[in-house]
């Protein structure tokens, strides 16, 4: 096992007892996206008969910051991500010696490419014997939702939104989940942007007056549409830009137009990301009224507000596929 360049965060574990042979040891699962990544440490061994329990007894959790490495680089990526494996296993009293293996299920692994490298630098920070599975997190958000079973469609909308969907045979499709450059108007990120774009119009005399400009300004503590442009740039993180998403629901709430209009672009854009997924895979049939799992997962598709975005994309969704069974995984 090398030591990898960051082997400081590990010096816990020359106070942590070695595996002992014969012992189930622990798995690693990692759930990594643009606001926040968990890490859970999970007794490797499971029972040998019987059905499995509903939820799995946690040894550990751990929380950091976004493991992104499209939003924040590989390498900062790379550190939130072994500081939360290594918390996770420090807070079980356990250590690498005893991890089976590693789950990573990461926002921003698009491509083969993306799996390698991080199979690559796992392989540098864990033991020979550990086993490795790298997906995007999309992958486990729809397992979460069909007790592990890779079938039906996943939306995922938080900072990002991505949908992706598995068939019974193994065939997938996504759609979305390209990042704000790209176009993931219906992401936290996505809202956010378009109703300070929206500020900025209505200030240049481009757009409409809209109760977003008061209400964004007030809780940014700024005073003018002016400063929301140096705001913006000082530090452009996703997260930090779609922590505003809560009050353009509030605005709409309240009856701004323009507040309404960012939300119901949004929904539709949600909605055109699943379809495209479930038309591309044939899940609803060819009568279009096949049943098929509807994982929805993401704080912008919580229903926690009147004005609930969850909701709605339900609803437009159901009129095309009236097959679709929505799931929402227990946190």
């Amino acid at each position: 096992m090398k030591r990898y360049r960051n082997g400081e965060i590990w010096n816990f574990e020359s106070q942590t007892p070695a595996a002992r042979d014969g012992s189930a040891g622990v798995i690693l699962g990692v759930d990594g996206g643009a606001t926040s990544t968990v890490c859970v440490c999970l007794v490797a061994a499971m029972p040998s008969a019987g059905p499995l329990p509903e939820s799995l007894p946690i040894l550990s959790r751990a929380v950091a910051g976004c493991s992104n490495h499209n939003s924040v680089g590989e390498t900062a990526a790379r550190k939130t991500l072994e500081e939360v494996m290594a918390e996770a296993l420090s807070k079980a009293c356990s250590s690498r010696a005893a991890v089976q293996a590693v789950c990573l299920a990461v926002s921003g692994v698009n491509h083969p490419t993306d799996q390698q490298r991080i199979l690559d630098w796992l392989r540098d920070i864990f033991p020979s014997h550990v086993k490795f599975y790298v997906e995007n997190d999309s992958v486990a958000a729809l397992a979460s939702g069909t007790m592990g079973k890779l079938h039906g469609c996943v939306l995922i909308a938080g900072t990002g939104t991505i949908a992706y969907g598995f068939t019974e045979d193994g065939r997938e499709a996504r759609a979305a989940g390209a990042g704000p450059v790209l176009g993931d108007w219906g992401s936290g990120y996505g809202i956010a942007a378009q109703a300070l774009t929206a500020v900025i119009r209505a200030h240049d005399g481009r757009g409409p007056q809209t109760k977003l400009t008061e209400n964004i300004l007030n809780i940014l503590g700024l005073s003018s549409p002016d400063e929301l442009i140096g705001w913006t740039y000082a530090d452009p993180s996703w997260a930090r830009i779609a922590a505003l998403v809560p009050v353009v629901v509030s605005s709409a709430e309240d009856g701004d137009e323009v507040a309404n209009k960012v939300l119901y672009v949004a929904v539709q854009e949600l909605v055109d990301s699943v379809i495209a997924v479930v038309r591309r895979l044939r899940l609803c049939g060819e009568d279009g009224k096949d049943p098929f799992p509807l994982v929805m997962v993401g704080g912008v598709l919580e229903a926690n507000k009147r004005w609930d975005i969850g909701k709605e994309v339900i609803n437009r969704i159901s009129k095309v596929c009236p097959g679709a069974h929505p799931i929402r995984p227990k946190p």
